[in-house]
């Protein structure tokens, strides 16, 4: 912004100027060989050689065409450049306040001078740091640099984009720093120092952190919370790095929050506050697939587990039981031997899924081994069993301690009928089988030609038979999770039978829900922000979620409404402004997201600092003024100066002049008439050449 100004009225000033009639060096040249002429005459005591040097002298001058200039002169006014920093670290104590009191004082300095012209910038406001010299930048361009009077930067000094080289900004007029902010406050901080972006799944990632305090010594308390959940607090050294592990738990993003306890001095709480987003990655997923005897769809799961690139698939296929009676040895029964105890006992745990796919109960495993699955499972464990007929049966796994994770308990009866699976009223809206190709009230998919019966336990019956009866259910299980498929009929989908149906992809997502991907989880809480807006996201298989509570990093609470899309799935649009996490919490389920950068370099340090602007301020003769908080703060005064003098002073900051002007009117005055001159100069000869001949 400019402010206009009425100018002096102009003024007229006489000048000496020279119009050569030759070049310069001509005439100097011309001059010299005259005047060494007669240098040699007036060492050889030639009479007259004084008079011949006036000549020589008024040739000269005759030459150089002096003239008296006379201007009338209008001055125009030299321009000051007040950038005041409107970065959210201002906001801190009365900074700003005391930015526009500075921002005042300059105003009416410069409504009093008629050769001042203030253009003022606000600017630093992004959502990561301040950037202050983008708005110099654009200042500087609508300001003519010869008339450049001075830069004021009103600020705290937590400036983020300030050139490596002083030098290349290219202004010739002052800098002056004008720091707002209590220079002795002290502040407690909580930096971190490092941090993976990456992490697997079910191992730990190590970042390190730093309290510093400008207060005291020894530890502070610091509450790590692990995605809006419930904090843990750790004692944590002050000013030494500490290196904390945490767990990835899922896939996606983790967000680690951490936070320091308040100090005995505080500039902010906000900077008490530091956030970590880890990515979960897989590693290679270990499948083992234990088929109970050969049939027609281990194919189709072999098949199916062996496409994905990701996992490491140990398939056994009982083909002959030891039980059976023949002549042949037990030892060339299989072809390698069925490892039970390595597989069951030793590195079960290294398994991310148990399939039992139509197996029977044998003498194979002891039914001690059925319990350290179900032990697994508890444990955070995956099982999926696709029951054949011996599950409605005696050698049913039902009749092992497996029945203690099983969500079906059959009821011993078989149906061979041809019958299309249907999904529930809650298969709809779960996120394993909603939306799947071809499905809906009324599936489009091929028939299946048999089905055990059998009673739900528990869990959620995601697909069913035209009578009712539980073809697919899914259920938490202790910290695992178990599906069981009433049915080995499955395999006619991958084959296409009367059209198919999404077998890969069913599968596909019964797998990831067992090993607790989150984008399947049947109640999920998500949120992201994108240009300017929070956008949630809520799963449920209630007809309505619980309400969504926001918490805004200001601290302050709003309860947002959610609209249905599909079924299950709610959704709100929030605008969002400002930068730091988001705590939303909806029911029992809790996430936070991010507004801008998780952790802005805006709050890093909120301290005011001399430090980033020191080059530029000593590299143009500019001066530093501390003006403190609030209203009322010892300002500078300001002073025009010469623009070879002193530019600030223990209380005042210069603005040179630059004395630049328009010529109105001119008028030139010759100084040495031609006919006059021609008649100097034939005296001076001539009074040379009579005294040589006396």
């Amino acid at each position: 912004m400019s402010v206009p100004q009425s100018l002096p009225l102009g003024a007229t000033v006489s000048a000496l100027d020279f119009a050569p009639l030759l070049p310069w060096p001509v005439i100097g040249g011309l001059a010299g060989l005259a005047l060494l002429a007669v240098a040699v005459g007036g060492l050889q005591k030639m009479s007259g050689w004084v008079w011949r040097a006036l000549g020589v002298i008024l040739v000269t001058l005759i030459l150089a065409n002096p003239s008296l200039v006379e201007e009338e002169r209008d001055p125009l006014p030299d321009v000051a450049v007040l950038v005041t920093d409107t970065s959210a670290s201002m906001t801190v104590g009365g900074r700003r306040e005391a930015a526009e009191e500075m921002a005042a004082a300059l105003r009416r300095e410069a409504e009093s001078d008629p050769l001042l012209d203030l253009i003022e910038v606000e600017a630093g406001e992004t959502p990561d740091g301040t950037m202050l010299f983008d708005g110099l930048n654009a200042a500087l361009a609508s300001a003519p640099p010869d008339r450049l009077a001075g830069v004021i930067l009103t600020t705290d000094g937590q400036v983020h984009d300030a050139p490596l080289d002083p030098g290349g900004l290219n202004i010739d007029a002052p800098i002056h720093h004008v720091m707002t902010g209590d220079r002795a406050a002290g502040d407690r901080r909580l930096v971190i120092e490092e941090a993976p972006r990456y992490g697997i799944v079910g191992q730990t990632v190590s970042f390190t952190i730093r309290v510093e305090d400008d207060a005291m010594q020894g530890t502070a308390s610091v509450a790590f919370r692990f995605e809006g959940g419930e904090p843990q607090t750790f004692p944590i050294p002050i000013g030494r790095s500490t290196r904390v592990d945490v767990p990835v738990e899922r896939r996606g993003q983790n967000v680690i929050e951490a936070e320091v306890e308040p100090g005995p001095q505080e500039l902010s709480l906000i900077n008490n506050r530091a956030a970590v987003s880890v990515s979960g990655v897989r590693d290679r997923l270990r499948v083992l697939l234990v088929t109970g005897e050969p049939h027609n769809g281990a194919r189709a799961w072999r098949d199916l587990l062996k496409s994905d690139p990701s996992v490491d698939l140990v398939h056994f296929t009982i083909l002959r039981p030891m039980d059976r009676r023949d002549a042949t040895p037990v030892d060339e029964l299989a072809l390698i031997g069925f490892p039970v105890q390595e597989l069951f006992v030793e590195r079960l745990s290294e398994f991310d899924l148990v399939i039992f796919d139509r197996y029977r109960r044998r003498n194979i495993m002891p039914p001690l081994y059925f319990d350290y699955i179900a032990r697994y499972v508890e444990n955070g464990g995956a099982l999926l069993v696709t029951a054949g007929p011996p599950f409605a049966g005696a050698p049913s796994l039902y009749r092992t301690p497996l029945a203690a994770v099983l969500p079906v308990r059959p009821t011993g009866y078989i149906t061979e009928t041809p019958f299309t699976p249907e999904p529930t009223e809650t298969g709809l809206r779960h996120p394993v089988t909603a939306g799947l190709a071809g499905g809906g009230e009324t599936p489009e998919w091929g028939r299946w030609l048999r089905y055990i019966h059998g009673d739900a336990l528990g869990g959620e019956t995601l697909l069913q038979t035209p009578d009712g009866d539980p073809l697919l259910v899914v259920q938490r299980s202790g910290e695992g999770r178990a599906a069981i498929v009433m049915s080995d009929q499955t395999w006619l989908w991958s084959r296409g039978f009367e059209g198919g149906g999404p077998y890969a992809e069913m599968f596909r997502r019964v797998a990831h829900w067992l090993m607790r991907e989150p984008e399947l989880d049947e109640e999920r809480l998500t949120a992201f922000a994108t240009n300017g807006e929070l956008q949630v996201d809520r799963v449920t298989l209630a007809d309505t979620p619980p309400p969504l509570q926001l918490t805004w990093p200001d601290g302050r609470q709003d309860v947002v409404s959610m609209t249905e899309g599909e079924p299950g799935h709610f959704a709100a649009r929030v605008p969002a402004t400002g930068s730091g996490l988001v705590r939303l919490r909806s029911g029992d389920l809790t996430t936070v997201a991010a507004l801008g950068p998780i952790n802005p370099m805006e709050y890093a340090d909120l301290r005011p600092t001399p430090d980033v602007l020191d080059p530029f301020v000593d590299a143009t003769n500019g001066g530093l003024f501390a003006i403190g908080d609030g209203p009322g703060a010892a300002l500078p005064t300001l002073r025009r100066t010469r623009s070879n003098a002193d530019q600030s002073g223990r209380s005042w900051l210069g603005l040179q002049r630059n004395e630049r002007y328009v010529v109105r009117a001119s008028t030139r005055i010759p100084l040495l008439p031609g006919l006059l001159m021609v008649l100097l100069i034939m005296t001076m000869l001539g009074l040379g050449w009579w005294r040589e001949g006396r």
